[in-house]
């Protein structure tokens, strides 16, 4: 992969590879299945898996967020070219500002802070417990009557 342009690995499998979803509703849209693509885009700018430095947010199965990063080397071992760095247990506000560290510092792919944080958001956000519905109260006359009745 060192050898290889990314751009032309983008030509080559940009129409054809195990991440693309195409939907013929919409217009056409195409989609990403991409575990280091953090907006499902479709794109060269967010596929992860043709970039030299990618950055994946997954939820956690304890809560909290897992950050994937991908290392410039050790191309010949697939399974040592990831970096998993969990987030969670703290606020919501300190996981954004870790997240988007690790994105954005040392320059790594400062272009992705802001989606890095939204998809952390999104996880976050899906983790909440949902807040019960309140009561539904009656309305008008004649039904207040008949709560009263009862």
């Amino acid at each position: 992969m060192s050898t290889v342009s990314a751009d032309l690995v983008w030509e080559i499998v940009r129409n054809n590879n195990s991440y693309l979803v195409k939907r013929n509703t919409g217009g056409g849209v195409q989609f990403s299945r991409d575990p280091l693509n953090l907006t499902n885009k479709h794109s060269r700018k967010h596929a992860g898996f043709v970039n030299e430095k990618a950055i994946g947010v997954v939820a956690n199965e304890k809560g909290g967020v897992k950050v994937v990063s991908k290392k410039n080397n050790h191309y010949s071992k697939p399974s040592a070219t990831t970096e998993t760095v969990f987030h969670g247990g703290k606020t919501a506000r300190k996981t954004y500002k870790a997240v988007a560290n690790q994105a954005a510092k040392s320059g790594y792919r400062p272009d992705l802070r802001e989606a890095a944080v939204q998809r952390v958001s999104a996880i976050r956000k899906s983790q909440r417990e949902p807040k019960p519905t309140p009561e539904r109260k009656p309305r008008g006359n004649k039904a207040k009557k008949v709560v009263d009745e009862e």
